[in-house]
């Protein structure tokens, strides 16, 4: 195996059964199949960051101790508990089951050593994602503060490392909807579409050694036209003289990183690092990524000083093209690779009822994924929510392609709503604060995933929820990514700008407005619902647009709106989102129920079905 997993060194001497004993699920609500696999000693262990390995890393996963005060209080004096980390909580695996309110903080510590193979190297401090506000600190020093909840951050604690042992806190805040910070569908009173808040550390928690002179951040950018693919390398603490050497390999079909596995070179370039020319590689017979074809090629990237590589990471990249074509009757059409194709998928919320924003493990977050493409769609619409990096390379993997949405600030109580009129909705009254931090947030969930070959559109708005100045925040998306479309506003507000006009119609689908100058997509019809005893959140509260009460009956309704799509489509619809891929909380209008254990359609006919209608646009 290409990596080497060094465990955590734990500070105290419980033993591993010891402390299992400190941790079970909170609660008594529905669990997934995959919840029973979950232990303090073996918690996410996977590698969180597969576009960019290094060899060596600890994860810091695990039992941490925490304690909740109010949130202008001091440091508590002791521990009220422990909390499995990465699970927010607020969630029932997290082992405590608690909500945290606005005025309120939630302190956590935990000890770890540093291997003794690191000595004379940096050492990160990583953190894939911690809503809202945390503030972190090591050996009691203040090693940075970082605010946003869906986007990694890394500190540089090489300075405060003390010999021994070393001590790591946090103190974190969330004001959820009493502020107007990215929440998408959080809310401290949940109900009806509105789902329970999370608060902290909910993706993994990492450390990593590295050089005096390291790779930091790389951009693939391909040109499938010309066959060639450019790579830009951002570097730290490089010297005059140093190297930056990139070689591009056959990777294949599902290409893993994690193998370490690349085929031939296609070619090796080296360049001072202190450049900051693109590498560019011709690719001779091409491959290109679509989801009946999702060819990788390997990225490899070192740094060389004295002929000596000093660092280097695995990643990956392919060919792929998302545009626009136009039919012979003159439609505007999402394009992949320069043909045509109906990007058709379900609405997916990323809710687990176990874990909340957190999958149970990596196995579960794959499987559903797994099961959209087994179902026949081509597309994911990954809603108002941002996933793990590992998500979006199994979507690469897998060949599914990607609508990224904006977490939401707020919901459209405020505003004007107009789903089938242009011009006509109001702006949401944003404070500047919340735009800035708006356009802060958005900028660097961009720039963290845009490397993502899965992705095609950027979707900043839905369905009018705190949007505001569209033209300003079109243009700032496309100067942060000129490479996808952008939908400006799925379900409306509706303005010129942008590259799509998404409309949302429920239950069955319809078009209400079209637009001629950009593609037309139907952005949400369906929900749906089938609720199945044993298999909800609250069973006395439940809800779909429409509701039936067998599978069968679903599948015949399914298969009708799927007629009528069809119809849309011979009309210039270009792509199509059903809601939704499972059951959320008190939603059961899902493809899969909420603990993933039964799937409410016959999954034969589901296929024949969605398949037909991707067929449909010859």
């Amino acid at each position: 195996m290409y990596l080497k997993f060094i465990s955590m060194i734990a500070a105290t001497s419980l033993s591993c059964v010891a402390a299992s004993a400190q941790w079970k699920p909170a609660g008594n609500n529905i669990r997934t199949p995959w919840a029973e696999k979950v232990s303090p000693e073996n918690v996410h262990p996977e590698y969180p960051r597969p576009q960019m390995v290094r060899a060596s890393w600890q994860s810091l996963n695990g039992l941490w101790d925490y304690a909740v005060t109010s949130s202008d209080a001091a440091e508590p004096l002791s521990p009220q508990g422990k909390i499995l980390v990465p699970f927010a909580i607020e969630s029932s695996l997290s082992g405590v089951g608690k909500r945290i309110s606005p005025s309120e903080a939630l302190w956590y510590e935990t000890e770890f050593s540093v291997p003794k193979e690191w000595k004379g190297k940096r050492v990160a401090l990583n953190f894939e994602a911690v809503d809202w506000k945390a503030e972190v600190y090591v050996n009691d020093i203040l090693v940075g503060v970082h605010t946003g909840g869906y986007t990694p951050f890394s500190f540089d604690i090489t300075p405060v490392l003390a010999k021994g042992v070393q001590t790591l806190k946090l103190k974190v805040t969330d004001g959820t909807d009493s502020t107007l910070q990215p929440r998408g569908k959080q809310i401290l009173n949940p109900s009806g579409i509105w789902y329970t808040a999370v608060t902290g550390i909910w993706q993994s928690v990492w450390l990593e050694p590295l050089s005096d002179a390291s790779i930091s951040s790389y951009y693939a950018v391909s040109d499938v036209d010309a066959s060639v693919i450019e790579v830009s390398v951002e570097t730290r603490g490089v010297k005059e003289g140093d190297l930056i050497q990139v070689d591009v390999k056959e990777g294949g079909i599902g290409y893993s990183t994690e193998s370490g596995k690349a085929g031939k070179s296609i070619a090796s370039v080296k360049a001072l690092a202190a450049g900051d020319v693109p590498f560019s590689f011709n690719i001779p017979e091409a491959k290109l990524w679509s989801p009946e074809s999702p060819y990788l090629y390997a990225v490899d990237i070192a740094v060389l000083r004295n002929g000596k590589v000093i660092d280097s990471v695995k990643g990956y990249t392919s060919l792929r093209k998302s545009s626009i074509v136009k039919d012979d009757q003159g439609h505007l059409l999402l394009g992949l690779n320069n043909k045509s194709i109906f990007q058709f998928g379900p609405l997916d919320q990323g809710w687990w009822p176990d874990g909340l924003y957190t999958a149970p493990t990596d196995e579960a977050m794959k499987y559903d994924i797994e099961k959209t493409k087994e179902f026949g769609f081509n597309m994911i619409r990954k809603h108002i929510k941002v996933e793990p990096s590992r998500w979006y390379y199994y979507c690469d993997q897998l060949g599914m392609i990607v609508w990224q949405d904006m977490p939401s600030i707020a919901d459209n109580q405020k505003n004007k709503w107009e789903v089938h009129k242009m011009g006509e909705g109001t702006d949401f009254p944003a404070t500047e604060w919340a735009k800035a931090n708006y356009y802060k947030e958005w900028g660097e969930i961009i720039a963290v995933r845009k490397n993502f070959q899965c992705i095609a559109v950027w979707v900043p708005f839905n369905e009018a929820w705190g949007q505001f100045d569209t033209e300003k925040v079109v243009a700032f998306t496309r100067s942060q990514d000129n490479t996808r479309l952008i939908n400006a506003a799925s379900g409306g507000n509706h303005y010129p700008c942008g590259d799509i006009l998404d409309v949302h119609h429920y239950p069955h689908p319809n078009m209400l407005l079209w637009y001629p100058k950009e593609v037309n997509v139907l952005g949400e019809y369906g929900g749906i619902g089938l609720p199945l005893e044993g298999h909800l959140w609250q069973p006395d509260k439940n809800w779909g647009y429409v509701k039936y009460k067998s599978g069968d009956e679903v599948l015949k309704v399914y298969g009708d709106y799927a007629e009528q799509l069809i119809q849309l489509i011979g009309q210039g619809c270009s792509g199509a989102v059903y809601t939704q891929t499972t059951d959320v909380e008190s939603e059961i209008n899902g493809l899969m129920t909420y603990d993933r254990k039964v799937i409410k359609m016959p999954a034969e006919g589901l296929k024949a079905i969605n398949q037909k209608v991707i067929n449909s646009l010859k």
